[in-house]
């Protein structure tokens, strides 16, 4: 078994990628299961996570306001196409994500990056 701890993979590169990086190196010996996994690491985070239909998203920015009390604000989106919408008419996670920030950074604040959960992964 590879000297990676499957918990530590599944935390910085998703799970279909952490099983792909399992599956294959179950029988390498530790110096060759370094390397795909190093592979994964660095292709994770130019790659993008593909969330299913309804994922809960989620984020916080956090502003200074002067008076020794920072300002902090928490949004949670979900976005759920019907089957039958045309891919013309659908609105992605990614969308919306875009939409927020601009909204946000008209108001003064930092920009807000979104989670999915379950999966532990970056939308934007």
């Amino acid at each position: 078994m590879s000297s990676i701890s499957r918990r530590s993979l599944i935390g910085y590169s998703g799970t279909a990628a952490a099983g792909a990086v399992i599956a294959g190196t179950a029988s390498a010996s530790p110096a060759q299961a370094a390397e795909p996994a190093q592979a994964v690491q660095a292709g994770s985070a130019s790659a993008t996570t593909d969330f299913p239909q309804g994922t809960l998203f989620g984020g916080r920015s956090e502003r200074d306001t002067g008076n020794d009390m920072p300002s902090e604000l928490e949004i949670k989106f979900s976005v759920a196409n019907a089957s039958e919408t045309p891919a013309a008419y659908a609105v992605t996670p990614q969308e919306i994500a875009e939409a927020i920030n601009k909204l946000l950074a008209s108001r003064g604040w930092p920009s807000v990056t979104f989670y999915g959960t379950p999966a532990p992964a970056p939308l934007n």
